[in-house]
């Protein structure tokens, strides 16, 4: 979740390109932010300037060196370059450190690349390069592509990139320059976001429209598979084979906030629908070999250690708590080891058995939440190995445990969680599959096909989306004046019904109980009447025909049931009043699906009941105190 920027325009045109690149990196900082760096031409030389940090630190860096310590960066800002690329990072492979910063470039320095995204096999090419002479100076996979240009490049930057595209696995986008073309951008695209900006003799790349919507209001948006060639008065839309696309230029007519959100009406509603995006990030190199899992990124934990854990413990809070419990029904499936999951803020004033040969994962959206925190200082002091699950480096999560997995899942500026939930999920996910691995406990045809399965998911999640969005919309349209929603689970249904309400409870501020399905008849169905929708979960599991009783129970006391369900099992349909479903996929993986219909209800009800549900009220995004 990084951002991209870059331009070229016509010598002499007086467009101060180093300010043009830092204006839109300011407008994409929301993408990634632990480090930033741009490149720019200026007459024999392409000079980059990396910084770790946000853009304050690259610009201070760029203000010191124009001041004298650097005569070439001096000379940059002299000559008056035209073209250059810029680049916000949210660090996936390797640390957060100037020489892993973007741009990244060739041996001889003449070709420069800035890069969003995974190249899965990046380690294989790596290798052929390095056998073949090239020398590189990050840990990062985005290195691969600028010394496979390189290596290609004979006089024609758009051949050199369609070459290195084709080698290239995962997802991706990114934008190249040459030093033998000083007025050609050349981009490409898989998967991950690119739009150009078009301009009167110059033109703008970027990740996303707000980098240049003050610039440019005329844009063209890349397709999946496509090459872009800028020039300042010419843009070309290939395929990867090189045939030319022709493509429309649309009038994108965004607000400055509006533009933000990427066009969506809110901050959730962008952040649902870049859960695709999140979880292929969270999971494809970890998935590159495809026949198991990688957690060996630097600040996991040492996996002799994790072979040899007796028990492990979860601590939580809120909708971190939630994707543990979907973690612990995976890792006691596929690993066979005992796992526990404590509330954080009630596991600190407790007395817990914990020690020596127990693992300790602490959740945690913002690696701030106080009561994660304590908890996970409490096990510390006793013994145990504690891993920190948490999407954002360098938090006091990161600082405090002995080992860290990220989720990846880029900035979230909603309150209630959305894409960080499902990364959170995905990870449990890896973890257990590693574990399994380890252990012995799973055999290697089945962790091959839960693999595939983990690399299909951004795909489910979009289908899903797409599906999902206007039956959602109907159904708050009917109900979203009800006092009271009941939803109600079994197994790894639970933790997404209880997911799902507090989404509804949330943003819409709707009296909302989640259960467990079998403990109806204890209590909860008392609660049931005509007016009451109950939602429940009812994906591909074991239990399925057990919660198809629950409901019928429902039923017979008048509730609406509303139901989420595996396309094409049929087994729900005939027992609810409507039906939300999700692609099939393994059982234990529908979950992280199951989950999207129930964002879209409640994001649907909250708007319906005319919210803010970016800013609920009495909520924080980081929960710092008790």
């Amino acid at each position: 979740m990084c951002g991209i920027v870059g331009y070229v325009g016509k010598p002499g045109g007086g467009r101060g390109v180093q300010d043009l690149l830092l204006a839109g990196l300011r407008r994409l900082e929301y993408r990634g932010y632990d480090s930033a760096g741009i490149s720019v031409i200026a007459d024999d030389r392409i000079e980059a300037v990396r910084a770790v940090g946000n853009l304050d630190a690259l610009r201070a860096k760029l203000e010191h060196q124009a001041h004298g310590v650097s005569p070439a960066a001096v000379a940059t800002v002299a000559r008056a370059p035209t073209i250059g690329i810029g680049h916000t990072r949210w660090a996936t492979h390797g640390r957060v450190s100037e020489e892993n910063a973007h741009p990244h470039c060739d041996d001889a320095g003449r070709v420069h690349v800035v890069v969003n995204g995974i190249v899965e096999n990046y380690m294989e090419l790596k290798q052929r390069l390095l056998d073949s002479g090239s020398v590189f100076t990050s840990e990062t996979d985005a290195e691969v592509i600028a010394h496979l240009i390189a290596g290609a490049y004979a006089s024609d930057l758009e051949a050199a990139v369609r070459y290195a595209y084709a080698r290239l696995r995962g997802h991706f986008a990114f934008v190249a320059m040459s030093l033998d073309e000083p007025e050609t951008l050349v981009g490409a695209r898989r998967e991950c976001p690119l739009v150009i900006g078009r301009g009167e003799g110059e033109q703008f790349v970027a990740s996303a429209v707000p980098a240049f919507l003050s610039e440019t209001r005329r844009a063209q948006f890349v397709e999946n598979g496509e090459i872009v060639v800028l020039r300042p008065d010419e843009v070309r839309i290939v395929t990867a084979e090189g045939v030319p696309v022709e493509r429309a230029i649309e009038t994108v007519d965004w607000d400055e906030e509006t533009a933000e959100k990427g066009g969506f009406e809110t901050f959730m509603l962008k952040e649902i629908h870049e859960q695709a995006d999140a979880v292929a990030e969270t999971i494809a190199d970890r998935t590159a070999r495809g026949v198991g899992v990688e957690l060996d990124e630097q600040g996991a934990l040492d996996e002799e250690l994790l072979a040899g854990v007796r028990r492990i413990v979860v601590v939580a809070c809120g909708t971190a708590y939630h994707a543990g419990l979907i973690g612990r029904y995976a890792i006691e499936e596929w690993a066979r080891m005992p796992v526990e999951l404590d509330i954080a803020s009630e596991y600190r004033y407790r007395n817990p058995v914990i020690g020596p040969g127990d693992l300790v994962i602490g959740i945690s959206q913002s690696g701030e939440t106080a009561d994660t925190l304590a908890a996970m200082r409490l096990a510390r002091e006793r013994g145990a190995r504690v891993l920190a699950i948490t999407n954002t480096m360098g938090s006091q999560a990161t600082r405090e445990a002995d080992g860290v997995l990220y989720t990846r899942a880029g900035l979230e500026v909603g309150v209630a969680a959305t894409k960080t939930f499902v990364c959170q999920v995905a990870v449990m996910y890896l973890l257990g599959l590693r574990l399994a691995e380890l252990r012995g406990s799973l055999p290697s045809a089945r962790i091959a096909e839960l693999v595939a399965e983990l690399k299909r998911l951004p795909h489910c999640i979009d289908e899903a989306i797409d599906g999902c969005e206007q039956p959602a919309a109907a159904i708050a349209q009917e109900c979203w004046q009800a006092a009271f929603f009941l939803y109600i689970g079994r197994h790894i249904g639970l933790p997404v019904a209880l997911e799902g309400a507090l989404k509804l409870k949330e943003i819409s501020y709707v009296s909302t109980d989640a259960y467990a399905a079998g403990e109806m008849k204890h209590g909860p169905i008392a609660l049931l009447d005509e007016a009451t929708p109950v939602v429940c979960v009812a994906t591909r599991s074991p239990v399925l025909e057990k919660l198809i009783s629950n409901v019928q129970e429902a039923r017979a006391r008048g509730a609406r049931v509303i139901a989420v369900a595996t396309a094409g099992e049929g087994a729900i349909e005939q027992h609810a009043d409507v039906t939300m479903t999700v692609p099939a996929t393994d059982w234990m993986l529908q979950p992280i699906l199951a989950v999207i219909p129930l964002q879209l209800l409640a994001y649907r009800i909250a708007r319906q009941r005319g919210l803010n549900v970016d800013q609920p009220r009495n909520l924080a995004k980081t929960v710092t105190v008790e």
